[in-house]
């Protein structure tokens, strides 16, 4: 919080603090009914309060639409989709209890639609033609050690015919030439043929590659006798002739060790006005905790995840083609942790923040820089403060998205770290060689904190917590807004609900800004009393919305306009406007929202009329639906029109 902030907020507080004990010394018992809590909703609801800090207003779903939202959208209707899929509950999970919801902000209503997968933990990105593309989900729920009954693990199949691949039924039985111990498949597995290898220099043959598959293996038999120790090669039961003798697995330590969790290949389009899930061609590998991120060609990029055995997916990237609904593995290989923050730049590469949430190693696809998908070239940006605290940590934007400014908020230690950072780190990639600098600090340690940038220009950053999942009765209670202009962090009015893991942040086309989900580990300081998943919305007005004056209005126009072309909108208030808003609807979860951008649009006025240009590059504005917004020289924006731009 910066100084002046803060010398506001305690002259708030010695005032009401000055009001309180004169009225107790007036009259000692009125002062129980006009409690400290009292008083407090009194400030608060002030007008002049309200215009300087804004006001939060909890939404309590009726109960039988309440769900343990994971993730969320903005649909081109001005609706959000909640999607729970289990919602981190293993009975949820056994019973294919799978949730979606649809609420209309406007009208508040509230719809069930069939889910048609666990989309738990799935990754997601708003399409060109206004449906959202949702890609993964999960397959199995994590297994505690302990809670592990059959030894298990990661079985690599290896197939040494170059003339056919081969493939292996669920149920296909392993055992090992050394242990004589014997694992059976869950699933099955296509291994590819063998490589031939030719000396490039003189074309004489050297020696076949094996074809490799990967699959999970169980022991036949419970317990502890059933693991192994070491590394060891595995016949593979039911292979007759030269498939028995080029088909065999290798497996290291197969154990009652911890099993995480398993993703699914499933594909999907969630069409916004027929409010349904379309299923579509399956990913190549299994992902959950994957990164979806639109390509300069209006592809989509999967990137990351755990596999359908629990693994880290070794950096087998593919590509989502709208118009064939398929998916391809892209030509290069780059591994990074599960959900990275991957961003187009207006070059047409990715930029990789180094924001992430969840798995992989510490070691390994962590460091930011700029990635070309093509090439698999990654250019190291140097500069990062608290570089080992980025887990957990969001990444934002900066508006307008053609200055190409990005800001790294918070983060914390890798895995159940209880060290975060209160950090924001600020990177202009349009500099030669750029580099992070330090934005202005928070005064806690933050991780999962939610940012959504807003039409005025600022970012909203709120909730959050200083310890993994809110431990400790950690959830940081604080809001502030981002100024871009003069880089500084303004607090504003606190949030009322804390909000940690599972928790994320919408922007709506009225300009309020919507937040769901928490998923505390416990509910006290002490760490005792297991938490609950927040089910409540809670919605921000930001302070431009409690100004003297009308908001600018904004009607008509095209629904449609070409990059590089113009669209005339009527406004009474057109020779007021001092600035035009494109925004990208957000798709959030798990502090990561890739989807979200506020383009800068040229306009003209002329009496009622605002024309305003679209701009040409592909790169900065994507294929797909958008808010158009137009704010005074107050910050006050209108209500968003919906444009879409082909």
């Amino acid at each position: 919080m910066n100084d002046r902030a803060g010398r506001r907020r305690a002259r708030r507080l010695a005032i009401g603090t000055a009001v309180v004990l004169a009225l107790a010394g007036m009259n000692g018992p009125w002062l129980y009914r006009f409690s400290t809590e009292k008083y407090h909703q009194y400030t608060i609801n002030k007008p002049e309060y309200k215009a300087a800090n804004g006001k939060w207003e909890i939404i309590d779903f009726p109960e039988e639409y309440r769900q343990n939202t994971i993730h969320a959208a903005l649909l081109r209707t001005g609706k959000v989709l909640l999607v729970a899929g289990s919602g981190n509950d293993q009975d949820n999970f056994d019973a294919k209890k799978f949730d979606t919801r649809i609420w209309d902000p406007v009208k508040g209503t509230i719809k069930k639609v069939p889910t048609p997968a666990d989309l738990f933990c799935t990754g997601h990105t708003q399409l060109a033609n206004g449906n959202l593309l949702i890609a993964g989900g999960t397959k199995r729920y994590e297994k505690l050690k302990g809670d592990v009954t059959k030894a298990g693990g990661l079985m690599i199949v290896h197939n040494e015919n170059p003339d056919k691949p081969i493939t292996l039924p669920a149920g296909t039985k392993f055992t090992g030439k050394e242990n004589g111990k014997t694992f059976v498949s869950k699933d099955p597995v296509l291994v590819p043929r063998a490589k031939k290898v030719f000396d490039k220099a003189t074309g004489k043959f050297l020696r076949n590659d094996p074809g490799l598959g990967r699959i999970y293996v169980e022991a036949q038999k419970r317990g502890k006798k059933h693991e192994t120790g070491t590394q060891d090669n595995y016949r593979v039961h039911g292979l007759k002739g030269a498939d028995a003798k080029n088909t065999y697995g290798i497996a290291q330590k197969l154990a009652l060790d911890k099993k995480d969790f398993q993703g699914i290949r499933d594909a999907f389009e969630f069409d916004p006005v027929a409010e349904k899930y379309i299923k579509v061609d399956p990913m190549k590998e299994a992902r959950w905790y994957p990164t979806l991120t639109t390509l300069s060609d209006g592809k989509i990029l999967s990137v990351s995840g755990l596999d359908d055995i629990g693994q880290l997916v070794p950096g087998k990237n593919e590509v989502f083609d709208p118009k064939t609904k398929k998916w391809t593995y892209t030509d290069t290989v780059r591994q990074f942790p599960t959900y990275p923050a991957l961003f187009l730049m207006q070059n047409g590469k990715i930029f990789y923040s180094g924001s992430n949430a969840g798995y992989g190693p510490d070691d390994v696809g962590r460091e930011p820089g700029v990635w070309d998908v093509d090439t698999n070239k990654f250019s190291k940006i140097p500069g990062l403060s608290d570089p080992t605290l980025m887990e957990t940590s969001g990444t934002v934007l900066l508006p307008p998205a053609q200055d190409e400014k990005y800001m790294v908020v918070g983060g914390g230690g890798v895995g159940e770290s209880e060290e975060s950072s209160e950090k924001t780190r600020i990177v202009d990639l349009k500099k030669t060689n750029p580099r992070f600098v330090d934005g202005p600090s928070m005064d806690k340690g933050t991780r999962y904190p939610n940012a959504s940038v807003l039409p005025d220009d600022s970012v909203l950053i709120s909730g959050g917590s200083e310890d993994y999942r809110g431990r400790g009765d950690s959830n940081i209670f604080e809001a502030r807004l981002y100024d871009t202009e003069k880089n500084e962090l303004k607090r504003v009015a606190d949030p009322l609900v804390g909000r940690n893991y599972h928790s994320g942040s919408i922007l709506l086309p009225d300009g309020r800004v919507m937040f769901f989900g928490s998923d505390s580990l416990y509910a006290d300081k002490a760490n005792t009393k297991p938490g609950e998943f927040e089910q409540r919305i809670e919605i921000y007005t930001p302070p431009y919305l409690y100004g003297d004056g009308d908001r600018p209005s904004l009607a008509g126009g095209p629904q449609t306009i070409e990059r590089g072309g113009t669209g005339t909108f009527t406004s009474s208030d057109a020779a007021k406007v001092k600035k035009v808003r494109l925004i990208r609807p957000s798709a959030a979860t798990h502090v990561t929202d890739v989807d979200q951008r506020s383009i800068a649009l040229d306009f003209k006025a002329s009496g009622d009329k605002l024309t305003v240009t679209m701009p040409e590059n592909r790169n900065l504005v994507q294929a797909g639906w958008y808010m158009l917004f137009v704010t005074d020289a107050d910050g006050t924006p209108s209500k968003a029109q919906w444009v879409k731009v082909p």
